[in-house]
């Protein structure tokens, strides 16, 4: 399972624990300015002790700049029509 701890990642892995599947926890840590998605699937996973949890360290900053990746673009309190800074290359697709 695609694992970020929030809670569409977690009903994932209930739901196929339930079914009897073995099931893998896996993270990306895509080098983003704050860790809460790591942070939230370790502490999710401090419930379900037989998941092995691999967290995969990916560098999306190489991609194109995003103000989540990249601590020298400010990231912007106003909402804007155009892409925002905030989109990291890669990282839904």
């Amino acid at each position: 399972v695609l694992f970020s701890g929030g809670l569409d990642s977690t009903t994932t892995l209930a739901l196929a624990l339930s079914e009897g599947y073995e099931v893998y926890a896996f993270t990306i840590d895509y080098h983003q300015r704050h860790s809460f998605e790591i942070e939230a699937s370790k502490k999710v996973l401090q419930d379900y002790p037989d998941v092995k949890h691999i967290i995969f360290n990916v560098d999306l900053s190489v991609i194109g700049g995003s103000a989540l990746t990249d601590t020298s673009i400010d990231v912007p309190i106003e909402e804007s029509d155009s892409i925002p800074v905030t989109y990291v290359p890669a990282r839904n697709t």
